[in-house]
């Protein structure tokens, strides 16, 4: 977990081995943290994972939250036959680096209008926990491009997947916590502390 500071400035809060990214590692790592003296983030920035967001919740319920943009498009676009997907994308990235939230909103409904009668899943993908989706735009726009995904703390550790995949398994654990602190100290944001 990387926390960022009002600065901008980034710190490796914590790197433990989990299981199955469930309620309870996160519940165990967010409590240790806060043991530890850490205060609630003003903001969080996840995945789809739901053992995240329901730990979160619990040991701080009055963080905001941050859905990843590059998860949630994913999402929408595995709903879309192949050939519509290189428009649906330019769709998506003009919500996702709209300058407002109005333009996001204004991008979000003619998304809405082009693709709800043909492939109402995508677009239930895209509107499931739009709020969520859209917290950023309530930060300081110099903010956003670390507020609206996780792939800037995802993209380091794909070295220690490909390390797995090579190792046809994961490893000692040790030697996974050390790779873990290696790719975290290049840093992201994961979380925003106040």
């Amino acid at each position: 977990m990387i926390g960022a500071r009002p600065n901008g400035e980034k710190e490796l809060l914590a790197v433990e081995d989990g299981y199955r990214e469930s309620a309870e590692s996160w519940k165990a790592l967010l409590r240790d943290l806060k043991r530890r003296g850490m205060a609630a983030p003003v903001l969080a920035v996840g995945d789809g994972a739901l053992g995240f967001w329901a730990a979160l919740r619990e040991v701080w319920p009055q963080t905001r939250e941050q859905a990843c943009w590059c998860h949630k498009l994913s999402n929408v676009l595995d709903k879309l036959p192949q050939r519509l997907q290189p428009r649906a994308k330019r769709a998506l990235h003009e919500m996702m680096y709209a300058e407002r939230r109005a333009e996001c909103e204004a991008a979000r409904t003619r998304f809405e209008a082009e693709f709800e009668a043909k492939y109402p899943k995508a677009v239930e993908s895209l509107t499931a926990n739009w709020e969520r989706l859209v917290t950023y735009f309530d930060f300081p726009a110099e903010h956003w491009k670390h507020l609206r995904t996780t792939n800037v703390i995802e993209s380091p550790f794909a070295t220690v997947r490909l390390r797995e995949r090579a190792t046809m398994g994961r490893g000692f654990e040790n030697q996974r916590a050390a790779d873990g602190v290696q790719v975290a100290r290049h840093g992201a944001t994961s979380l925003a502390p106040p």
